[in-house]
């Protein structure tokens, strides 16, 4: 942000001791009120106290709003309701990393910059043989994305806009042949490379299932799912994964060196982990017969037990991706006809919760990661 130069408006804060100090007041483009605090440190030698940023913005973003309050998560501008329902994630990468959703004709450079991406280096694939087979997935994943810095290195100026632009669509083409071949390996299967002919969510799919003993028939409705859950998941504020890579990218270290960051980061129960514990959760729930007894140590402040996908820091009234997701879930089941008791429990789960009055008081509802969850289990 620029510095503020008077007259501006300004908050008056008294100090210990009667002192009293000027702090100027920013107002962002929804009207939110913000403190500006960056000189009080070096001008009077107090420190602000704020662990977990709960009460401070670490920077002024245009990429993603958030409305708590009243439900509502912005892409540029764009509710995200709007552009999981017409767009895709070319769509959604080209807005989040140029500002503007693509032309007809930028849409189609795009499509040809970012599959041209795709591949890895042969010598990186060499990386994933050295994991043991029972390797979570995430844990390779910070191991080779941070490798890529060793194959990326040389002539790139982080101060470069092109060079920076060049950098994030290496990340958009090569994440997911990465995540697919990190998925492979800790399941022991060959690995599977891309496909120019495919889509973003079909390659995905392609490279994460297909085997080379038979042909692989890609399903619309599961590779609309997953797009959906990727578009959803695309971006959302200052979140720890977020914040990891900015911190580390600070020290103006190579980009995918700072994002191995945030793959670490993310792997959290407390962030993208989120889904996989709800996945633990319902295994622990073990049956239908076993919910009421779990809804009841979940009410229970003394009991440690808690249900996993349910209710948002942020969102106090509902999670606006979490209608999308549920939709699609239940759209997904729906068409896949799966038979898994744990699929069973999650929607009677689902079920409990919705017509809870505590779960209903509290605004607890099913989360975006409730429902991620179960698609993931279903894919």
């Amino acid at each position: 942000m620029a510095d503020c130069v008077p007259p501006y408006e300004a908050a008056t804060l008294t100090l210990p001791g009667g002192r009293t100090v000027e702090i100027p007041v920013l107002r962002d483009a929804a009207g939110a009120t913000f403190l500006d605090v960056r000189r009080l440190f070096p001008e009077t030698g107090v420190c602000t106290f704020d662990p977990g940023f709960n009460s401070t913005a670490s920077c002024e973003s245009t990429i993603t709003f958030i409305d708590g309050k009243n439900g509502r998560l912005l892409y540029r501008g764009y509710p995200i309701e709007d552009l999981a329902e017409h767009g895709d994630m070319v769509d959604c990468a080209h807005l989040l990393l140029r500002g503007a959703l693509p032309t007809r004709a930028q849409r189609g450079a795009f499509i040809v910059e970012a599959t041209h991406h795709r591949l890895v280096h042969e010598n990186l694939i060499r990386f994933f043989h050295g994991f043991n087979h029972d390797a979570h997935p995430m844990a390779i994943m910070v191991g080779v994305v941070g490798a890529l810095s060793a194959f990326y290195n040389d002539g790139m100026d982080i101060r470069d806009q092109a060079h920076r632009d060049k950098a994030a669509i290496r990340v958009f083409g090569k994440m997911t042949t990465l995540a697919a071949m990190a998925y492979k390996t800790a399941h022991g299967q060959p690995i599977v490379y891309p496909r120019d002919d495919l889509n973003f969510a079909e390659n995905f799919l392609y490279m994460m299932f297909a085997l080379p003993t038979r042909p692989y028939a890609l399903d619309p409705v599961a590779a609309r799912c997953l797009e959906v859950i990727l578009m959803l998941h695309a971006d959302h504020e200052q979140n720890a994964s977020t914040s990891t890579v900015r911190i580390a990218g600070s020290s103006q270290a190579n980009p995918f060196a700072c994002i191995a960051a945030g793959v670490a980061s993310l792997w959290g129960p407390a962030h993208g982990g989120a889904n996989e514990a709800v996945l633990h959760m319902l295994e622990e729930i073990g049956s239908v017969e076993n919910i009421p007894a779990c809804v009841a140590k979940a009410k229970d402040k003394a009991d440690p037990f808690r249900l996993m996908g349910f209710g948002h820091r942020l969102y106090k009234t509902t999670d606006p991706r979490a209608k999308l997701m549920r939709d699609m879930c239940h759209k997904l089941l729906g068409h896949l006809k799966i038979e898994d008791p744990l699929l069973d429990l999650a929607m009677e789960l689902e079920r409990v919760a919705l017509s809870d009055e505590y779960f209903i008081k509290r605004k607890l509802y099913p989360n975006v990661d409730f429902y991620s969850g179960i698609c993931f289990r279903a894919l």
